[in-house]
């Protein structure tokens, strides 16, 4: 069984918008959300810069203050982005409504779930004793909850799969919901990544790992690409999509963003946080969506890059273009909206689905800002600093992420 898969809607919540509409506008007019950590003292902590989400009110999203109040943001940032993309696709999974529960899923990760909750859950149990620990700890800090939470909102009884696979996870979880509905297991699924990790342990630990871009600069601090860079900048927010079988959005007069056709998964096999130099694996990983989406060199192809200014990543991730596409690297247009948005994490892949679906629709490449010096051993066409409008009609979205998990989906414009 062969269904086709269509998206019918988006939702973000990012440092550059918290919602779909001034996220794209932000992304085409290279606006930056980096900035000088505001959410935590940065005195004693070795960088002081990050991606955060601003002005963000879970009211917005139909999130009760009481609800609010026992989530951890992880999970506020998942149901918020949840809200938007269920709001525009249409879903209704009450009685009477336009989905059968049971045939409504929710696959959503988190690479590292609710750190601040366990953080400040176990300061607690040094410092006032273990009977003072939230009940609430262990359904606040899992990684699953996030996707737990958005089932229970909307009402899906069908498949639910929490993926963690570090920066990989929601490229992931998108990857394999449209396997679910493309072998007939669902006929809608909410998919995609959150993450709000910007914390002291967690800036500590990659800053301590040399993970981290030590830029005083936050406007000039993430470089993808660029020969000056020096490592990537924390982000956090969460974005998701909704994945729908194709006869069933059509039956219900669903407006359809683009449809899914391709996924690879594969793993380097190779270092823990070191991605594989040769590219070989992700380069298959790439093959493997771009075959299953029928690309051919007739194809105008976007690339939205992992692209995370860390020395290896953007060398090995070029060298993974090139053998997966050959002659036609050359003629992609490929960009990273990190430089804007910083590295989401668990949500990373999932943000920048979304982004590549818009470039889809919308017949635009988001620019990669902060390119004015480009390392000559990234040498394909990654749209510096100003949008291109290119008829395209297939575009990839790939993820790099710890223990060497490597995903791309692939989307092609949707033409009826």
């Amino acid at each position: 069984m062969n269904k086709r898969v269509v998206v019918t809607g988006t939702g973000v919540i990012t440092p550059v918008g918290n919602d779909v509409a001034t996220f794209w506008k932000n992304l085409l007019e290279g606006a930056c959300g980096i900035d000088f950590i505001t959410s935590i003292p940065t005195d004693n902590l070795p960088v002081k810069i990050a991606g955060e989400v601003k002005d963000f009110n879970p009211a917005d999203y139909e999130i009760e203050p009481a609800y609010a109040r026992k989530q951890d943001r992880f999970t506020l940032f998942a149901v918020s982005a949840a809200w938007q993309a269920v709001k525009e696709a249409g879903l209704d999974s009450s009685e009477g409504g336009n989905i059968d529960p049971s045939r409504y899923g929710v696959y959503v990760g988190s690479g590292i779930g609710g750190f601040a909750t366990q953080v400040r859950e176990t300061e607690k149990i040094f410092t006032e004793g273990p009977k003072w620990v939230s009940p609430l700890l262990v359904p606040t800090m899992i990684s699953n909850i996030a996707a737990g939470n958005i089932a229970i909102r909307n009402n899906a009884c069908g498949p639910c799969l929490p993926v963690v696979t570090a920066c990989a996870t929601s490229t992931h979880a998108i990857g394999e919901a449209y396997r679910a509905i493309k072998h007939g297991y669902a006929d809608a699924i909410i998919a995609g990544g959150t993450e709000a990790a910007i914390i002291p342990l967690a800036v500590a630990g990659f800053a301590n790992a040399k993970a981290l871009s030590r830029a005083e600069d936050p406007k000039y601090a993430s470089l993808p690409f660029n020969k000056n860079r020096g490592g990537f900048v924390m982000g956090e927010g969460a974005a998701m999509l909704v994945l729908e079988e194709y006869e069933h959005a059509v039956a219900r007069g669903a407006q359809i963003i683009a449809e899914i056709c391709g996924y690879g998964n594969t793993c380097d096999a190779h270092h823990v946080t070191a991605p594989r130099p040769d590219g070989t694996t992700q380069a298959a990983a790439l093959r493997l969506a771009l075959d299953e989406a029928g690309y051919t060199s007739d194809d105008v192809l976007y690339i939205n890059a992992h692209g995370t200014g860390t020395a290896l990543n953007d060398v090995a991730e070029t060298v993974a273009f090139k053998l997966a596409l050959g002659d036609d690297a050359h003629k992609a247009h490929v960009s990273s909206i990190k430089g804007s948005v910083g590295h989401l994490l668990g949500a990373a892949g999932a943000t920048e689905a979304v982004a590549t679906v818009l470039a889809l629709k919308n017949g635009v490449v988001p620019p990669t800002i902060n390119l004015d010096e480009t390392d000559p051993e990234c040498d394909l066409n990654y749209t510096p600093d100003v949008p291109v409008e290119v008829p395209l009609t297939i575009g990839i979205s790939d993820s790099l992420g710890f223990g060497g998990h490597n995903g791309c989906i692939a989307f092609r414009k949707f033409n009826g």
